[in-house]
Parts: C-alpha cells; structure tokens; sequence
C-alpha cells in the first residue's frame, strides 16, 4: 500500500472512530439524575417517571432516569447546587430553587395577592417564557416545562383572620431568602429559616406556628394536624418548572431531546390542570379530618390589600428585579384591560 493509500485509510479510520465515540456518546450517556421537594407517588412524581419512561424509549439501551422525592438530596437550593457541580443533572424546582438560578423568576411568585386567577398566572408567565428560557439557557439550563402547585394559603395552630392576627406567631420561612426574612421582620412578622424537611418537626415542637403552604402540601405532609386552621386567601401561586443542566442536554440524542422536551411540556401541563383540581379536593379531604376554613370578612380582606400595598415598593429591587417587576404589571394591566376589569 503506498502512502496516498495508507494515508487515505488512516483518515477513514478515525473518521469511523468518531462517529462511533459519537454515536456511543448519545447511545449511552450518563444518568439523568432528578431532584425534587415533591411526596413520593404524588402527581408530580408521577408525572416526572412518565417523562422518563419516554426519553429512555427514545435514548435507547442503557439509559437510566432516577428521580429523588422527599428533599431526599436537600432544599431547593441545595438542589441548584448539585446540579451546577454534576451530582444531579436536573430537578423539579419552585421558584424558591428556580431564583438561585435566574432571580428574574421570582416575579411569577413573590408578588402576594397580585393574580387573581389562573388565567392571570397563565397569561403572564406565556408573555415572559421566552426571554425567560432563555436567561436560563445562558446560566446553562434548559427548561422543559413549567407547572404549578396551588395557591399558597396560611396553616397556623390558632385561628387568624386578618394581618395583625399573625403578628406574634412564628412563620416558616425559606432558608435561602433573607430579603423576604428582612421585609417581614420590617413589618412586624416573626420568620423562622428552616429547610421544608423541618416544617412538620418545627410545628410539632412549637418552634413555629404558621405554615405558608399549599393545600396538597399540608394534605400529603400532614401539616393540617397540628396546624389545623387555614385562611382561606389566595396569598400568591406556587409556580415551578423542570429543568436539566446544558451539559446533560448535550449529550443526548437528537431524538432524546425532542421527546424529551415534548414529555416535559407535556407534563407541565398535567401538573398545572390537576394541581389546581386538587386545590379544592385537598381542601375537602382536611375538612373531612378535621381542617377548620378561616374566612376574612370585607374589611379584613382589605386589610391583606392594603398590606400587599405596602409589601410592593420592598419587594421591588430586592425580592424581584425591578425591571421584571415592572414588565409583570404591565402584563397584568393590559391583560385586564382586555378583559374589561
């Protein structure tokens, strides 16, 4: 063989080498592994292991998705950690795991009383998903979908109904968000920072006694048992999304990130229509075992107005971004004015 031939070969060679490594690398890439807050065999988990179900069938042999329930690998911050230093390759986050990320997010969720309903929640957050997805495609994250959890509603040991009733008592609070801590503390509210592994242990011994939850939380965790009075007030939508890091993206199949993507928005939809469903069925259920509904009247709903008033200019340019904060009320006029409110 001469040297054009053996030069030829020796091209034609690593040429099939690299697109077996090629091939191989999308054939079997690493486990994709999920964290996530949410209750074993919930709706949420559910949802993630039919996800994963459809990107092993589309990755092919050998493809693993693991999904950890219960905080099992720690809060939500915890869990952004562990998919910045690879020991995760994606999570089910709120926005209180989304923020430490991209803070801009914190405008779907950090603003009380501002959405009056669903349709609002919906409408603002279509208006803002693309330059939204893609802030966190240059953090290096990839969002599949975006779901959501029920509105927060407050558990607390004795009945309250209006906001000078919660001043005294003891509020969980995230760990990962000191402005929030600092702005309740300015308004005379007493937060405690824990983890939401804490929450039940914390209530149970006294160390706190309001519970800002959803209803399906309180229901599945058991909150209502020793916090069994909820006021019955929409404070703010609990808003998530699934995400998987760039680098566990890219190295899957075309195919796989397809379906893939395709499961997740799929399943960010199932998330939404049947958490808001069971808003109302959690609810129900605690009644049943004992669940008291606290109801303000008129005057003490605009005591929770006036206050939201007063929690807007603090929550602007510390809590969310002013920038965002700006372009969510814009959302928010334009679409009442097209609906004539």
């Amino acid at each position: 063989m001469n040297r054009k031939r053996r030069t030829v070969a020796t091209l034609l060679s690593l040429l099939t080498l690299t697109l077996t490594l090629a091939v191989s690398a999308w054939a079997a890439p690493g486990p994709l592994r999920i964290g996530s807050l949410i209750p074993k065999n919930s709706l949420y988990h559910q949802q993630l292991l039919e996800m994963g179900e459809t990107w092993r069938a589309a990755q092919g042999d050998g493809a693993k998705f693991v999904v950890f329930t219960d905080g099992s690998q720690g809060g939500e911050a915890e869990l952004a950690r562990r998919m910045r230093i690879g020991q995760l390759q994606g999570a089910l986050l709120s926005v209180v795991g989304l923020r430490e990320i991209e803070p801009s997010i914190s405008a779907l969720q950090n603003l009380p009383l501002l959405f009056r309903s669903w349709d609002e929640v919906d409408h603002v957050r279509e208006k803002m998903r693309p330059a939204m997805e893609k802030r966190f495609l240059d953090k290096g994250f990839v969002v599949l979908g975006w779901g959501d959890a029920g509105w927060v509603r407050f558990f607390s040991k004795a009945a309250a109904f209006g906001p000078e009733d919660f001043k005294g008592m003891k509020f969980f609070a995230w760990g990962s968000e000191p402005e929030q801590q600092a702005i309740m503390k300015s308004l005379g509210y007493t937060p405690v920072p824990l983890e939401t592994a804490d929450i039940l242990p914390s209530i149970q011994t006294g160390m706190i006694n309001v519970v800002p939850s959803t209803p399906y939380f309180a229901l599945a965790s058991q909150i209502y048992n020793t916090a069994p009075n909820m006021l019955e007030i929409n404070w703010a939508p609990i808003v998530g999304a699934m995400v998987v890091t760039r680098k566990a993206w890219d190295e899957m199949s075309p195919a796989a990130q397809t379906a893939l993507r395709a499961a997740g928005e799929k399943a960010g939809v199932e998330m939404r229509n049947k958490a808001r469903k069971e808003v109302d069925e959690a609810v129900d259920a605690m009644k049943k075992r004992g669940l008291i509904v606290n109801k303000p009247s008129a005057a003490q709903l605009r005591e929770w107005s006036e206050l939201a008033d007063k929690l807007y200019p603090r929550i602007r340019g510390t809590m969310v971004p002013a920038d965002t904060f700006d372009e969510v009320f814009r959302h928010i006029k334009a679409y009442r004015a097209g609906q004539g409110k």
